[in-house]
């Protein structure tokens, strides 16, 4: 074969193809040389208008149809067409097949940078990281995407369009509180959750629930009727995913109702793992297409032009901006993910005596590839950084912490800096900022009020004195009294128990507004 035989592409020009050499190029390289292992690939190729279509739906290629995704669709085309933003240039879905949107105006050097990064990168991680094992269905996502489309659209002919957005705005307003963390509450089979609505619709419709034929109807009895610890245990008191709470528990709502509570649940646990992996996720991709787009350039598939075009994109994607730039908002995930994942790879291969001392178990080891795939597969963002952030990266990113309380101190004091106890009180601060139990409130049910006028309490647990937004919490407690039908109570109480601020919110009369 000649040179030019042995190329993907010449220029900038690509056709479908020229995908499909380079899809299949990518993949030996991926899973012969690199060691992955992932879904089988469905690529698609989308316009700018289909992109942003893509965006207002959270990325998902099936989706019901909300006011919300039509004003982020509006919003981010005038933000395009103005020049104040650009486009992905691409998206990918965490289903099986993994589904890879690529831009077609991207050139035939993008297309195989998108397809390493996505096709082979983010669906190593979606196939093999713990978090998207327990708690996504790969295989039955787009079936019940396609069955909740379907259901919103039945449910807006049956009811009314507006009575369905006002439950689905409240659901919404909710979907980050409509969550299971904890291992043991395992989401559901997505294709058999599909089946089981339709039994479970005529099983609602027939039945009511026992608990509320406790509710006194008529003059107000006394607390002591009801047994606290019973009604709290019949409740499945305390409880956080409150999405759940009153799709089981809401007194008034229909069968409909509750359903879309579900979908919507459902939904939101599908995401649940990208909230906790973004570096990590992002951190993958971009070293695996980094090394693919290299191996291929050293095979003779890429010219030499074509290779100083990925170099450019890679270093903008990597691009980290200073604390005093314009443009700084925080670390930037590939950046911080990329240098942690080529770190590990020095550890491994060329240790020097501080990397032996803080990394014993994979200082030396020899097999970079064999190290990372086990770190992909085994941690989460908080865990990774506090784990894997070495000392000589803290010092290539110029890191030290800072101490900012009024009330323990006057003045802001750095609180850690280069040396083994300020490495480690580092990597904890930065790891913390990852950590969903510390940045995510803690907001659960605590009780329900049966014997009198029913009022849902709530409780928020205020962590380093990080209150609730006053304004949010307003709003997101009114869509909260509109499913219960009742009022609702949110107190904001420190660890030691004293009450910081309390909320009310009172049911609004949806059906006579409309």
């Amino acid at each position: 074969m000649t040179a030019t035989d042995q190329l993907l592409f010449q220029g900038a020009d690509w056709d479908f193809r020229t995908l499909q050499k380079i899809c299949d190029t990518c993949e030996q390289v991926a899973c012969d040389e690199l060691g992955l292992n992932v879904y089988p690939n469905q690529i698609e190729v989308i316009t700018a208008e289909q992109m942003l279509d893509a965006y207002s739906s959270v990325g998902m290629p099936l989706f019901y149809k909300h006011w919300s995704f039509g004003k982020h669709f509006a919003f981010q085309e005038a933000s395009y067409r103005k020049g104040l933003m650009g486009l992905a240039y691409e998206i990918v879905i965490n289903s099986s097949p993994c589904i890879s949107y690529l831009m077609e105006e991207n050139t035939a050097t993008m297309q195989t940078l998108v397809i390493a990064h996505a096709a082979f990168g983010h669906n190593h991680f979606f196939k093999n990281n713990y978090l998207f094992k327990q708690w996504t269905d790969a295989d039955g996502i787009l079936d019940y995407l396609e069955f909740a489309k379907r259901y919103v659209a039945h449910c807006e002919d049956r009811h009314g369009r507006q009575a369905v957005e006002h439950t689905l705005d409240a659901a919404h307003a909710l979907m980050s509180h409509g969550i299971d963390r904890y291992p043991g509450k395992k989401s559901l089979d997505l294709r058999a959750e599909e089946k089981r609505a339709g039994r479970r619709r005529a099983h609602e419709e027939a039945a009511f629930n026992d608990l509320w034929r406790t509710v006194p109807g008529g003059k107000v009895k006394s607390s002591a009727i009801l047994d606290v610890e019973r009604r709290r245990q019949m409740l499945g008191l305390p409880q956080e995913n409150l999405l759940y709470f009153l799709e089981k528990t809401a007194p008034r709502l229909r069968p409909w109702q509750r359903e879309l509570l579900r979908i919507v649940r459902h939904i939101a646990q599908y995401f649940y793992p990208q909230s906790q992996t973004k570096v990590m996720n992002e951190g993958t991709a971009t070293y695996v297409h980094y090394r693919i787009m290299n191996r291929l350039h050293q095979q003779g598939r890429l010219t030499d032009g074509n290779f100083l075009e990925f170099l450019q994109s890679h270093t903008n994607v990597v691009f980290q901006p200073e604390f005093d730039d314009p443009r700084y908002s925080g670390f930037n995930p590939y950046a911080l993910g990329f240098a942690m994942m080529q770190d590990i790879e020095r550890i491994v291969t060329d240790p020097d005596a501080e990397d032996r001392e803080w990394f014993p178990d994979i200082a030396g080891k020899g097999d970079a590839m064999a190290v990372l795939r086990d770190i992909w597969a085994n941690y989460r963002d908080e865990s990774f950084i506090s784990q894997f952030m070495s000392p000589r990266l803290m010092r290539q990113f110029r890191l030290f912490h800072l101490h900012d309380d009024p009330e323990e101190r006057a003045g802001i004091l750095v609180d850690a800096i280069h040396n083994e106890r300020g490495y480690r009180r580092l990597r904890r601060e930065l790891a913390r900022q990852y950590d969903v139990g510390f940045i995510d409130p803690n907001i659960e049910v605590v009780d329900v009020d049966l014997a009198g006028d029913r009022r849902l309490m709530l409780r928020h647990t205020v962590v380093k004195g990080a209150q609730l937004t006053e304004t949010d919490t307003k709003r997101v407690l009114q869509h909260l009294a509109d499913l219960w039908s009742y009022d609702v109570s949110l107190v904001e109480a420190d660890a030691a128990g004293t009450v910081l601020k309390e909320y009310v919110a009172h049911p609004r009369n949806l059906a006579a507004a409309a």
